[in-house]
């Protein structure tokens, strides 16, 4: 990730060209809030089409009209136009067949049976070669709808968007998921909390101090549906969850589909894509993952992104097994056998066991953990090795050493930390990157938000719950846009200059590695809104602008809304293929001045499903009067769609 900020010449403007651009930014304004709201496809805070939306600059510049551009959700099929017609476009990408709606590429069920079995190796990820690439729209599946706003989504799913019943009768009697005048119901249950996540928490609540903002991050490994995860949230508390795509069909699909950050994923034979001392918590809930195996190789990965201080918890088999052993169908000399692996490898770790509460386990790892002395029959890790390169990595069985003093500085309890110099930066872990470039950074982003938002007034209403930055940095996006009522996957390319996760971890953010020459563990359409600053430049000549445009429109939900920042002729050639993939687009300036190369393209996508007649590839571009024309059966298409929604 290169952090720069903006340059180039200042146009002085004339106090009559600010008082009309103010004018033209209020009239929009005032003309996008008037338009009638409405429930379409499920979305309770969905508002018909917005006509246009002003992209005003920062403090009176140059005003864009976006013709037809909508952040706003209206379900009803196609759009208006609204494509740059000053742009050459592109060849339209064909739907990929229906039964693709759900398509996955690095974790292709057809193509993971080819691996062993050992670790888990065939559920990680084995993506496609270039040649098998898919280069089609993947569709939504019929009668698709947009979530419900957050809290409600929590608890409520619309059956059309993920429509496996499985979960439903194999986890009835643990509350996981129940089946409801076509939408999904979430109790909050799970298989060691059939009572609720609210019940449970509160008894780890008993030890961990969620209350007071010290344990801020939570990994949960084999996560279910996420309920651990949906139910801290209200307590200030973001988890990052996963599970492998299995038999249970699903999980993190509904995961997602709740507003639940989560992706694709297993413990398996390499490391997980996150950096050293990320978590202020771990846990696993009956997660089925063999601790006690393998030398104790997936406690010293847990032990590896776990925070000095950090607490891990185990629920379910082994703990208290000898009341459990009858209902868990084994031996007692085998479940205690497991556990006294545990006990042993959390001892090497220099973790100390705080609590045993009937099946709940809790061990908290020491905060002067680099005086631990490492057992000398265990293996250290390389200490010289990177410890941010881990993508693609093995995992070894052997301890990561514990960070000096300086790189594991205490951390402020959350929200201050979100604002708080990390230590990874006041210790000098990331080069180049000190207090001062770090606030600046900060500063730059406040500014650039400050711009979107005067574009798309929706930013802070809710509308966005699952967001996605693809090039992090130190995460200044997802800071100035912070909010509770939406979350943010801060992805740090492979490709980055500096590894900067860590930072975006010690502020209370969460997020992860990731090569976006490949596809992202997650299901299609996951993601409300993706923002991305220079991804193509620093992509350029890795791989295909094409595949990476294919790869956001995947797991971008139907009229999610895309924010490249980029130069000029590279948002050019962006906005000339993605003309062809069912996107509404609008450039506009840099905020500061129209003559630095650097610019905004705004995107959304188009609303279609499977079956469409929207599918089928347009032979070219309404006319600004067919526009107008089609204006009043749009209104009707929408107001239809409203009456389909969703009802609890």
């Amino acid at each position: 990730m290169a952090i720069k900020g903006g340059s180039g010449e200042y146009r002085a403007r004339s106090p009559l060209g600010m008082v009309v651009a103010v004018g033209l930014c209020c009239f929009f304004y005032v003309l996008g809030a008037w338009q009638r709201s409405g429930y379409g496809k499920g979305d309770s805070i969905a508002m018909a089409v917005n006509r246009q939306t002003a992209a005003c600059g920062d403090g009176g510049g140059d005003v864009v009209a976006a013709v037809g551009l909508s952040f706003e959700t209206h379900h009803g099929g196609v759009g208006g136009g609204g494509d740059n017609e000053t742009v050459q476009r592109a060849p339209e990408f064909a739907p990929c067949a229906a039964a693709l709606a759900d398509y996955t590429p690095c974790h292709d069920q057809g193509r993971a049976m080819k691996f062993p079995r050992k670790n888990m190796v065939y559920r990680e990820r084995h993506c496609p070669f270039d040649s098998e690439r898919l280069r089609c729209l993947v569709p939504a599946p019929p009668g698709y709808r947009t979530p419900f706003p957050w809290p409600k989504s929590r608890d409520l799913v619309p059956f059309a968007n993920a429509p496996y019943k499985n979960l439903t009768v194999e986890k009835a009697v643990q509350n996981w998921v129940q089946y409801e005048d076509n939408l999904f119901r979430f109790p909050g249950g799970g298989t060691q909390f059939p009572q609720g996540a609210d019940r449970y928490i509160n008894q780890l609540a008993s030890v961990v101090p969620f209350a007071d903002g010290s344990v801020r991050t939570v990994l949960d490994t084999g996560c279910g549906v996420a309920s651990l995860g949906a139910y801290l949230d209200e307590r200030g508390v973001i988890t990052m969850s996963f599970a492998p795509r299995d038999s249970h069909e699903a999980q993190v699909q509904f995961a997602l589909e709740r507003g639940v950050p989560a992706f694709v994923g297993v413990l398996g034979s390499v490391k997980l894509p996150f950096p050293p001392r990320s978590f202020d918590m771990a846990h696993c809930s009956r997660c089925l993952i063999p601790w006690s195996g393998n030398g104790g190789m997936y406690m010293m990965e847990i032990d590896r992104v776990l925070r000095p201080g950090g607490y891990w918890v185990l629920s379910g088999p082994p703990i208290n097994w000898k009341t459990n052993h009858k209902a868990w169908e084994r031996t007692e000399a085998d479940l205690a056998a497991e556990q006294q692996k545990i006990e042993q490898y959390a001892e090497m770790l220099c973790w100390e066991k705080l609590t045993e509460i009937q099946e709940i386990a809790i061990w908290r790892k020491r905060s002067d953990a680099a005086s631990c002395p490492t057992p000398p029959a265990v293996l250290t890790c390389d200490a010289a090795a990177n410890p941010d390169d881990v993508w693609y990595k093995n995992m070894k069985t052997c301890i990561t050493p514990a960070a000096s003093a300086a790189g594991a500085g205490e951390l402020q309890p959350f929200p201050e930390r979100l604002t708080a110099v990390p230590p990874r930066v006041s210790s000098g872990e990331v080069p180049g990157l000190t207090a001062e470039s770090y606030a600046e950074e900060n500063e730059r982003w406040k500014k650039h938000v400050k711009a979107y938002r005067k574009v798309n007034y929706r930013l802070d209403a809710g509308r966005y719950r699952n967001i996605m930055d693809m090039n992090a940095g130190v995460g200044g996006f997802a800071a100035a846009v912070f909010s509770p009522k939406s979350w943010v996957m801060n992805v740090v390319p492979t490709a980055a200059e500096l590894s900067t996760l860590g930072v975006v971890y010690e502020r209370g953010l969460i997020g992860m590695y990731h090569d976006w020459c490949e596809a992202f563990s997650t299901y299609p359409r996951t993601y409300d809104l993706i923002h991305g600053n220079g991804v193509f430049t620093l992509y350029k000549d890795k791989c295909k602008m094409e595949d990476i445009l294919l790869e956001m429109d995947r797991i971008l939900r139907p009229e999610g809304t895309v924010i490249l920042r980029d130069d000029v002729e590279v948002l050019l050639k962006v906005q000339r293929i993605a003309s062809g993939m069912r996107w509404k687009m609008s450039m506009a300036n840099h905020e500061d001045s129209p003559h630095i190369p650097e610019k905004v393209l705004y995107a959304v996508k188009r609303y279609w499903t499977a079956g469409d007649k929207s599918s089928e590839p347009a032979v070219k571009t309404a006319s600004s009067s067919e526009e107008n024309s089609s204006s009043e059966e749009e209104e009707k298409t929408a107001s239809s769609s409203e009456e389909k929604g969703s009802e609890e």
